[in-house]
């Protein structure tokens, strides 16, 4: 099998269709730097199923198609197509009798890709699955660039051992091992399953044996139970309906007196009203008052003020004319100081410098002998490295020629050994092999069982997942829906009695009043607690100040209605008006309220407080006609104060209103989501059972193609395996036998060289000894000389810093304190012409006081005629205030009588309400139990009584509870579960069965395996270390295992070019390691040639003389290989018989150029 040709078009560079003809085994493809040579790599790594863009020299795979130049658009797809020559059959199976394969792979730039084998289209796996066990592939070693030199030597072990296993022929096994491994993972996790399920089964086959027996007594107890249920329930209803006739009878007495006492709080709220007008006249009055008396005080006030600030000036002046003469006297005594220190400092400076040049001069001397010393340290290092160096030669042929013979002694030793086993395994081959007539017939039975599997897992595993997902959202519904209807159950609870409430609280309690309202046709008008929003917390607030205001009708005139009033015979009217919307101050009450405008006019002068401390504090500034309210209620005036408590917390009317209107909202909500979650439980249940069926259906498909699966393919494999190995196995010991015999003489022989020259030389690393104690004699004299003059030149330096270091500070401190003489002069004339300026101030202050005190006397006369007017101005308001207050306290012992009987009122009502909703429950129990209120009523014994009947029915339950819990479809169940458990012990016994053989075919997988790698890893161990002289012109290389498991070890390469003593191969040159890679390479294709070989700028790194022998050895192996090969070395240029240019001439756009070299010689000597 060979490879006969390229095509490509749109790929890359390459952008018109171009064919590459590779006629000879030894094709060179050349060309300058970027011309698009290495594409054709790419290409062909493309179409073997490269899948990584990165090892593609891209970001995406997109990248692959021609993305445009200067002169040409981009192409919307790229296609390659590899032609092979296949007239020897090295592709077998069902392609074997085809004598030319062609596979193309085909992309678009949205990403799609296609691949085709010989025209028909095909799955990428196909086209790997072609070239398992023939050294070709993607990233296999048939393809050699520059960079996988590096990475090939520098890989770890684990994937340096993938080149082994291609070479060996076994990555199919491996294959199939991970294909049957993953079956087995899925067949234990179905059997763990499945074992869950029937452990689960076989307990509650066990319990409902034992419950179908209680079934039948609990049937009998509970026919008696619902009997004494619905006779108790009819005794309870018939003494509830006794009950709602009393509380009917009370609840029209409370009402009755509820009318007298609105009656009496009209007559009052008429006389508050007059108090209130009177107030507010002498309010006016009292305020104008006064303001002309604080006016007054205001004014007194200031010049009082006047008056003190010019007494405290005079004696400020005073205190900073002492203080400033202090300071003058203090600044003239400093400076006088400071000058005595300046002539000090000078002196001492004058004195220094002498003694500081005599000590440089001894510091400059003293450096001199140091430098001269370490002088001489530096002749005598330089001496010793001679030295050393010198000496070093001896020693390194003695560690080369010790590590040469111990890997020659290991070598021989694992030729020894290895040839004793391939004389055993040749004692012990067995003869017969089995025959080929069923192999065929398997492979395509195999193939067609691969494809329904595929098939069907994928099937299986989607309806898995939707089963899961389907069955999630089942149960997600179900909750919810029960959470829902609790919701909607305990809502509806709520509004009923809430509407209850309100109901009774909103009554007129005056039949005049209704009758009145209903003749001037306004009685179905809104109430003004129906038309406002009061903000949270604030209701209490606004239902005290209101009142019975909260039930005042609203109408567009009142002034329509005043000449209809005459009509009216009794009862407490109340209607109300919009004023229009308003803009309200924060701070008072009516802001907290939102309403079309007619609350604002009933709120007028009430502000509000968060609390009763903020309420105290704003007393004090309150007018007469205001007052202030705190949330919890307290309303308080200037003088005095009203608290109103609701029996019930939570019974205020504009709270109860809100809420009302706040559930009503949230049940329509709630109930339109009931009715979709319900459709929707209903929609998931019916597709679970679905899917289910389905999944089961699926699963027996499988299991019965997983059987048939595990038994061909082990029947295949065991047929090839046998086969191959037999046929093959004899010749190739026979010849290993004579190889490992030839290798153990040549290792003899070198294992006495090495021995000669390890004793040379010791010889020669005796003879040094001697020199190196003489150099170390003088090192220590040399050393003491120069530790001595460093310790001087030390001490010299220490003493003249010292010295240096006084006179500076010295030079600091004189500078400063000039500085300081120069501030301090200045500061004396400052404070000078201060004490002057004081002076003078002092004497123009004692002026304007006698003016001011006279202007004090008149403004206290004005005040004092003010404060009686004032005096007079408040008892006028305080008159009126107590009658007003007198009359407001009725009113409130009024309005406290009346919450008292309209609470009473409310409470009769509620009594009632709750009486008739047990009662009316009750009746509808009974009619959902199909029972007859009147029938059971009648046909009760005299004398009934709910105690008697409550004890007969505890005693009816309590035989059910000593049953214990019961499953009335106990029976029904039992035989549902046994069937099912009978199904899943079938499916376990085939799911086991499976597994053995699956378990089987693994374990002869893994035989095989370990045969084919223990094999190849020895024959390619040895070509290595035949090939590593050769192109190295000597040294050693082998291949070690890093493990004992055959399975899973990995695989490291030692290599020692000639004359070196590497302890690892990352120690190596980049030509040392291009020529060891390509020598491993081509140990691999000696044992398993691919069919061809591609080499990627491999010489690029070598001189010329590693690059002859690199060629020659190229040449040699082109007998078996084909070589494809591009370089820009002249040397490698000159073994090709055909070389390929690729040239740019267009920008952007490679195109071929093709010379037989054979025909251009012949051509050139004619």
């Amino acid at each position: 099998m060979r490879l006969k040709s390229i095509k490509l078009a749109g790929f890359k560079s390459f952008v018109d269709p171009t064919t590459i003809h590779f006629p000879s085994n030894m094709c060179a493809v050349v060309g300058p730097n970027g011309c698009g040579k290495s594409n054709v790599i790419d290409a062909v790594r493309w179409v073997m199923g490269e899948s990584s863009a990165k090892n593609l020299r891209g970001e995406s795979m997109a990248d692959v198609i021609f993305n445009g130049s200067v002169n040409r658009q981009p192409v919307g797809k790229a296609s390659i197509e590899l032609v092979f020559d296949n007239a020897d059959g090295s592709v077998g199976g069902e392609y074997a009798s085809y004598a030319e394969i062609a596979i193309r792979r085909l992309v678009v730039r949205e990403g799609q890709s296609e691949y085709f084998l010989n025209g028909t289209r095909c799955r990428r796996r196909d086209i790997t699955d072609i070239f398992l066990g023939t050294g070709l592939g993607p990233r296999s070693y048939a393809i050699i660039e520059q960079g996988m030199i590096s990475r090939l030597i520098e890989s770890k072990p684990e994937e340096l051992r993938v080149f082994i296993e291609e070479a060996a022929g076994i990555s199919k096994y491996k294959e199939r091992r991970k294909e049957t491994a993953s079956r087995m993972r899925r067949t234990l996790e179905n059997i763990e399953r499945l074992t869950d399920l029937r452990d689960e089964l076989e307990r509650q086959l066990q319990h409902l044996q034992r419950q179908a027996q209680a079934a039948e007594k609990y049937t009998g107890f509970k026919v008696q139970e619902r009997e004494l249920k619905a006779q108790l329930q009819a005794l309870q209803w018939q003494e509830l309906d006794r009950q709602i006739k009393i509380a009917a009878q009370a609840i029209g007495e409370l009402e009755v007196k509820l009318e007298a006492v609105h009656a009496e709080h009209q007559q009052v709220d008429t006389a508050i009203e007059q108090h209130r007008v009177d107030h507010t006249e002498r309010t006016d009055v009292f305020n104008k008052v006064q303001a002309t008396y604080y006016s007054l005080g205001s004014e007194v006030a200031r010049i009082e003020q006047t008056i003190k600030h010019q007494q405290e000036r005079g004696h400020q002046l005073s205190e900073d004319l002492v203080q400033t003469r202090a300071n003058l006297g203090e600044s003239e005594s400093h400076l006088g100081d400071d000058r005595d220190k300046l002539t000090s400092w000078e002196t001492e400076i004058a004195t220094l410098a002498p003694e500081l040049e005599m000590l440089q001069a001894v510091e400059e001397a003293s450096a001199e002998t140091l430098l001269q010393a370490e002088q001489a340290m530096h002749n005598w290092q330089h001496k010793w490295d001679e030295f050393n160096q010198h000496a070093a030669q001896p020693r390194q042929q003695s560690e080369v020629q010790q590590s040469r013979i111990q890997h020659v002694e290991q070598v021989l030793q694992r030729i020894q050994n290895r040839t004793r086993q391939l004389e055993e395994e040749k004692q012990g081959l067995a003869s017969g092999a089995p025959a080929n007539t069923e192999i065929d017939a398997l492979g395509e039975r195999l193939a067609q069982i691969e494809l329904t599997m595929a098939r069907l897992e994928e099937r299986g595993e989607t309806l898995v997942q939707t089963l899961a997902t389907t069955r999630d959202t089942s149960t997600n519904h179900a909750t919810t829906l029960n959470q829902v209807r609790s919701q909607l159950q305990q809502m509806r609870g709520r509004q009923a009695s809430l509407e209850a409430l309100q109901q009774a609280a909103m009554e007129d309690g005056n039949k005049a009043v209704g009758e009145w309202l209903q003749a001037q046709q306004i009685a179905d008008k809104p109430r003004l607690l129906e038309q406002m929003q009061v903000d949270d917390g604030w209701q209490l607030a606004v239902e005290t100040v209101l009142g019975d205001y909260l039930q005042a009708v609203c109408v567009d005139d009142i002034g329509q209605l005043g000449n209809l009033l005459g009509n009216l015979e009794q009862g407490q009217l109340l209607l109300v008006e919009s004023t229009g919307n308003e803009q309200q101050s924060a701070q008072l009450l009516a802001s907290k309220v939102r309403s079309d405008g007619r609350v604002g006019a009933l709120l007028s002068g009430v502000r509000s407080a968060d609390d009763l401390s903020q309420a105290m504090a704003q007393r004090s500034s309150l007018a007469p006609h205001e007052s202030i309210i705190t949330r919890d209620g307290v309303w308080l005036g200037p003088n005095w104060l009203r608290v109103t408590r609701l029996a019930d917390e939570r019974g205020g009317v504009i709270a109860r209103q809100q809420e009302l209107e706040s559930l009503a909202s949230g049940l329509a909500s709630e109930e339109l989501h009931e009715t979709r979650l319900a459709q929707d439980l209903l929609e998931s249940q019916n597709a679970l059972t679905r899917l289910e069926d389905q999944r089961q259906d699926c699963q027996r498909e499988l299991q019965a193609s997983t059987r048939q699966h595990a038994d061909a393919s082990a029947q295949l494999s065991a047929h090839q395996a046998k086969i191959e190995q037999i046929n093959a196995r004899r010749e190739r010991i026979n010849t290993e036998i004579d190889e490992s015999r030839g290798q153990f003489r040549q290792e003899q022989e070198a294992l006495a060289e090495s021995r000669q020259l390890l004793t040379a030389a010791i010889e020669c690393m005796e003879a040094d000894s001697q020199r190196r104690e003489e150099l170390l004699s003088t090192r220590d004299q040399t050393r003491g000389t120069l530790d001595s003059a460093r310790q001087k030149a030390r001490h010299d330096k220490d003493g003249s810093h010292q010295v240096a270091m006084r006179h500076q500070s010295l030079q600091t401190q004189l500078n400063a304190m000039r500085e300081s003489i120069a501030r301090t002069d200045r500061q004396v004339a400052q404070l000078r012409e201060r004490r002057d300026s004081l002076s003078a101030s002092l004497s123009e202050n004692d002026n304007p006081l006698e003016e001011l005190q006279a202007q004090l006397e008149e403004q206290l006369k004005l005040r004092l005629q003010a404060e009686g007017e004032l005096g007079d101005a408040r008892q006028l308001v305080a008159d009126v205030d107590y009658l007003l207050r007198e009359a407001e306290q009725r009113r409130t012992a009024i309005e406290h009588r009346a919450e008292t009987v309209r609470t009473e009122l409310e409470q009769q009502r509620i009594g009632n309400e709750s009486l008739q909703v047990q009662r009316e429950t009750i009746h509808k129990q009974l009619s959902a139990s199909e029972h007859q209120l009147e029938d059971i009523l009648q046909n009760m014994p005299e004398g009934a009584n709910e105690p008697q009947w409550q004890h007969s029915l505890e005693q009816v339950a309590n035989r059910i509870t000593r049953l214990g819990p019961i499953n009335l479809a106990a029976i029904d169940e039992y035989d549902l579960q046994s069937e099912r458990k009978n199904y899943l012990d079938v499916q376990n016994e085939d799911l086991v069965t499976a597994l053995e053989t699956l378990e089987s075919a693994i374990r002869k997988i893994d035989k095989e395996t370990r045969n084919r790698f223990r094999d190849t890893f020895d024959k390619v161990n040895v070509s290595l270390q035949d090939l590593f002289p050769k192109v190295f012109g000597g040294g050693s290389a082998y291949l070690e295992m890093t493990g004992d498991d055959l399975l899973n070890t990995g695989i490291t390469i030692m290599a020692r070019p000639p004359g070196k003593k590497n302890s690892t191969i990352h120690l190596l040159s980049g030509g040392e390691k291009a020529l060891t890679a390509i020598a491993l390479v081509f140990s691999i294709f000696q044992l398993n040639p691919a069919p061809f070989c591609i080499l990627d700028e491999v010489d690029a790194p070598l001189d010329d003389a590693n690059t002859g022998r690199y060629v020659r050895l190229v040449k040699e192996m082109s007998d078996k290989v084909q070589f494809i090969f591009i370089t820009h070395n002249k040397i490698s240029m000159e073994m090709a018989d055909q070389l390929m240019g690729v040239t740019m001439h267009e920008p952007g756009v490679s195109r071929l150029v093709s010379v037989d070299v054979e025909e251009a010689a012949e051509l050139a000597a004619s």
